[in-house]
């Protein structure tokens, strides 16, 4: 590479690491909760606003179910969270619920797990950013209405941080993460005291507003519908969960304990924001429409806040920089719940790729040892979401949540069959004891999982959910093709038998453009293996040239025959291969190889201008039988400059543990 590329992926990304340092980039605690936790921990940004805004359909009147879907959700988060507890410490080699249901259910059960939560992360980077972008834009009105370019700059610079390493990029977002959290404890805890001890009266902005309904008459059939709709939309806070499972090699030693431990905290630390945001809201009389249009009362031009925002306004109202202090570090926190799934995505496509599922290039650790291409991958992907439904939450909350239930449902049902397994070669009763009392956790988390995944489907395929399962369908399909690929690939060169019949001649030839310093050392070059025939030809695409080129062979010291290959329509590829093909016809136990020299230049743009004949009729030639083809390198002065930069790392090597890198 260039001086200049060098140094700007190295601005980027920083020194490359060793392959033997990866132990010093294992996570601690304290920043494992902000890497894993913070898409848990800030889904209570959107969470509570769907519950809410789902819920304005049937009117004012609809709110007061609030309180208590909160609740249902609170219980499933438990009963998640207990279950996943169980899986870190079955499972802590980091394949996660991908290990778990192959290991139990087969391999197809574990691509669906996959393919679900492939997309299930991509889904959370567009959603957290999009949210994000909705947050800053109730207070910059510039966000607001550039909502697409903030969400794609913003994935853009957590690629970035991701890019320099997981530990790294821990260690910048903890801070600004447990700001978050002090921000949201200080505005519940200070909204309680108020409401409950002093008996202020906290009022939002929309307080006074009246709200046009879809429906205020719901009963039956439509009004349970309308509540389930609204708790799937707040099972939005479960995503996260997953993301500890498939990261636990990340954690320090041990591995098992500390990230169980760090789960437990993310469980409690939802569950509290979540229905104190929610019983806040209600205290505050908020009122949440998904079309501010609804809102009856309203000022002209109103911009409608987030659930959030207007909260802090209102238990700040007289504390100005409390308010702006949440809201700045909500959006932050949002930005930084990306970052769940830019450890856990990698991570996943590492195991995929290991499995012969994803492509091998997504295995391999990255200058800074993280997984840089599964990094990329995702932010291709995220990008796209966020381009394809114009950053906004409500459209891409219907394609959320799907893939990870389907997940934790799949889940659950291996650890079932994981367990059962256990018992019935254990004979102690105390060992049994607590594989009995495991496998009745992850028996109710089954339940209540696969009850979510039932509501899930039914009240949200037809609003969008169809589409993340279709693409669910494509990734597996996709994987299926990968695997078989790769089967194919391996069976190819290892079943057969190899006939050890060695070649009865070699036959080499070199092509000649001109008489000059890189012929004569490919001519060199191809005598020194001590081929039976050796010859050269040229192809004859201008005649002036080529008679030329024939007069200074023949006056020159070459003794090595140079035929002229016709070209009528000015080819150079196809008279070549013809050529070859018919030295192979006449002696198809020979061996051709074909010495083709070229240039090695400095610049970019110097490539453009040399070597694209050379690199044509390697591509053509690569595919013809008992045909091997040997580029011959000479070096143009401007490559003395790449080599001055000085000695490069070999591609692989950091990887591999060679050199002294830092």
């Amino acid at each position: 590479m260039s001086k200049l590329t060098t140094a700007t992926k190295r601005l980027v990304l920083g020194r490359p690491f060793r392959s033997d340092s990866l132990g010093h980039t294992l996570l601690p605690k304290r920043i494992a909760l902000p890497v894993f936790a913070s898409d848990a921990m800030s889904s209570v940004a959107y969470a509570p606003e769907e519950i809410f805004l789902v819920l304005s359909v049937s009117g004012l009147a609809g709110y007061a179910y609030a309180p208590w879907l909160g609740l249902a959700v609170a219980v499933v988060m438990i009963i998640v969270v207990t279950s996943y507890r169980q899986n870190v410490h079955a499972y802590p080699s980091g394949g996660g619920d991908f290990e778990v249901v192959t290991t139990n259910l087969g391999p197809t059960a574990g691509l669906t797990v996959g393919s679900a939560l492939l997309v299930d992360y991509v889904l959370t980077v567009a959603v957290s950013i999009s949210s994000a972008a909705s947050t800053i834009g109730s207070a910059i009105p510039f966000v607001a209405t550039h909502k697409v370019l903030f969400a794609v700059a913003a994935i853009a610079l957590l690629t970035a941080m991701n890019l320099r390493g997981v530990r790294e990029s821990g260690r910048a977002f903890a801070l600004l993460s447990y700001a978050f959290l002090a921000g949201m404890f200080a505005m519940l805890g200070w909204g309680l005291i108020r409401i409950f001890v002093l008996g202020d009266e906290v009022r939002a902005e929309s307080a006074s507003f009246e709200l046009r309904a879809e429906d205020d008459h719901l009963a039956g059939i439509a009004l349970v519908f309308l509540l389930a709709r609204a708790f799937s939309s707040g099972c939005a806070a479960l995503t996260g969960v997953e993301a500890i499972s498939n990261g636990v090699p990340a954690f320090r030693k041990p591995k098992s304990r500390n990230a169980a431990t760090t789960l437990l905290l993310l469980g409690g630390i939802s569950i509290v924001l979540l229905l104190g945001i929610i019983v806040i809201a209600r205290q505050a009389h908020v009122v949440f429409a998904e079309d501010p249009a609804h809102l009856i009362g309203a000022p002209d031009g109103y911009q409608q806040k987030t659930l959030v925002t207007q909260i802090a306004h209102a238990v700040f109202d007289t504390f100005t920089p409390g308010f702006y202090f949440v809201a700045v570090v909500t959006a932050v926190i949002l930005v930084l719940a990306a970052n769940t799934a830019y450890n856990g995505f990698p991570v996943l496509g590492s195991v995929l790729a290991q499995a012969r599922f994803l492509p091998r290039q997504l295995h391999t650790r990255g200058d800074r040892l993280a997984f840089s291409n599964g990094i990329l991958f995702l932010a291709v992907g995220a990008i796209g979401f966020v381009v394809a439904f114009d950053a906004e939450v409500t459209k891409l909350i219907q394609l959320y949540i799907i893939g990870v239930f389907v997940s934790f449902t799949l889940s659950q049902t291996g650890m079932l069959r994981h367990w059962s397994r256990l018992l019935r070669r254990e004979t102690d009763p105390a060992e049994r004891s607590r594989m009995l009392r495991s496998r009745a956790i992850n028996a109710l988390g089954l339940v209540a999982t696969g009850a979510v995944l039932i509501v899930v489907l039914i009240t949200k395929f037809f609003a969008g959910a169809w589409i993340a399962i279709v693409t669910m369908a494509v990734i597996f399909v996709v994987m299926k093709m990968i695997h078989h690929h790769y089967d194919s690939v391996a069976r190819e060169l290892e079943e057969q038998e190899w006939d050890g019949v060695l070649p009865s001649r070699t036959h080499s030839i070199v092509l000649v453009s001109r008489l000059h310093l890189p012929t004569r050392r490919a001519l060199a070059y191809a005598r020194a293996g001590r081929p039976d025939t050796l010859e050269a030809i040229t192809v004859n695409v201008d005649e002036e040239d080529t008679r030329a080129l024939v007069r200074d062979w023949e006056n020159s010291d070459i003794s090595v025959p140079l035929k002229v290959v016709e070209s009528p329509y000015r080819e150079i590829t196809k008279p070549v291969l013809d050529y070859v093909k018919r030295v192979r016809k006449d002696a198809p136990r020979d061996v051709v190889t074909v010495f083709i020299p070229e240039y090695v230049v400095g610049h970019w743009w110097e490539q453009v201008l040399h070597n694209q004949s050379a690199l044509r009729l390697k591509g053509r030639l690569l595919f013809e039988p008992g045909v091997m083809v040997t580029s011959v390198p000479w070096q143009l002065s401007s490559s003395a400059r790449a080599r001055a930069v000085g000695e490069h790392t070999a591609p692989g090597s950091v990887r591999r543990g060679y050199g002294d890198n830092g």
